[in-house]
């Protein structure tokens, strides 16, 4: 069964930190491309950032310097490393490869 299970998310403070973790199993994750998405209360997916197969990372312009991806293929697990949390940071974050998702982590920042 291809499987993505997100981890890690939780309630921190305006400018504080989390790490998400993203494990996979059920498909070659080594030559996946992996995206990490978002949806904030009343709101529609967005799209965070991207960390393909050979490497190349892509960040949402707001996002750039604040959060790092990663991967571990030998562990088969993303990582979204995120600092300078803000209030409009608060979701639900999902880790996306095709068609296959996660059930989403919460990643709640108060004021």
């Amino acid at each position: 069964e291809e499987k993505l299970v997100e981890s890690g998310g939780g309630m921190v403070q305006a400018g504080g930190s989390l790490t998400l973790a993203c494990a996979a199993s059920g498909f070659s994750f080594s030559t996946s491309d992996i995206s990490w998405v978002r949806q904030g209360p009343g709101k529609g997916l967005e799209w965070v950032s991207s960390i393909r197969a050979n490497g190349q990372i892509l960040y949402q312009e707001s996002m750039k310097g604040r959060f790092t991806v990663s991967r571990d293929n030998n562990k088969k697990t993303v990582y979204l490393q995120m600092t300078r949390l803000q209030v409009e940071d608060t979701a639900t974050y999902y880790c996306t490869v095709q068609e296959i998702w996660g059930q989403g982590t919460q990643v709640t920042v108060s004021s």
